[in-house]
């Protein structure tokens, strides 16, 4: 039998899910991403020499206030108080990743607030240097993990490289 998408009524209509009867629970959610660029353009944000000033400080409190704010973009998603949220980065030769984790005791998961912070994160890297690399490129944002509320613990899977996709970044 499928599964029924829960923003859906009956009819078909988008609806915010009624959450009222669930428990709260502790709630985790982890999630990653990268933005792809020259090996220039890395040289200069770990040099701290882009003009708009530093890359990843400024890409960190994006992320944060991005996942503060998410019930504000994502039209169905419940407002909801994080208790922590942490956005890290590793610096590559050819790529920046980030990771976040977000975390809070309520009735609904923290998925949504963990995947919009990596999003403003890595957008927020690429706008503060288009400037000198508009080839630049966002991708694998994906969840690593989650855990809390009624489905409990989900791990991503390993990767086709056999590499753990819920390795820290």
């Amino acid at each position: 039998m499928p599964q029924r998408l829960t923003h859906l009524d009956d009819t078909g209509q988008a609806r915010m899910v009624d959450v009222s009867d669930k428990q709260v629970s502790d709630r985790v959610a982890r999630v990653g991403g990268e933005i792809l660029m020259r090996s220039e353009t890395v040289a200069a944000i770990s040099s701290d020499t882009i003009a708009k000033g530093n890359v990843l400080a400024t890409a960190r409190i994006a992320g944060i206030q991005a996942a503060k704010r998410t019930a504000e973009l994502i039209p169905l998603c419940h407002p909801l108080n994080p208790t922590a949220i942490v956005v890290d980065f590793e610096v590559l030769a050819d790529r920046v990743r980030v990771e976040t984790e977000v975390r809070l005791a309520d009735r609904t998961g923290v998925e949504m607030e963990a995947l919009t912070a990596a999003s403003v994160a890595l957008l927020t890297i690429y706008d503060m240097c288009k400037a000198i690399d508009r080839g630049m490129v966002i991708s694998q944002l994906r969840l690593l993990e989650k855990s809390g509320g009624r489905s409990g613990t989900w791990v991503a899977p390993q990767d086709v490289a056999g590499d753990a996709q819920g390795d820290r970044c």
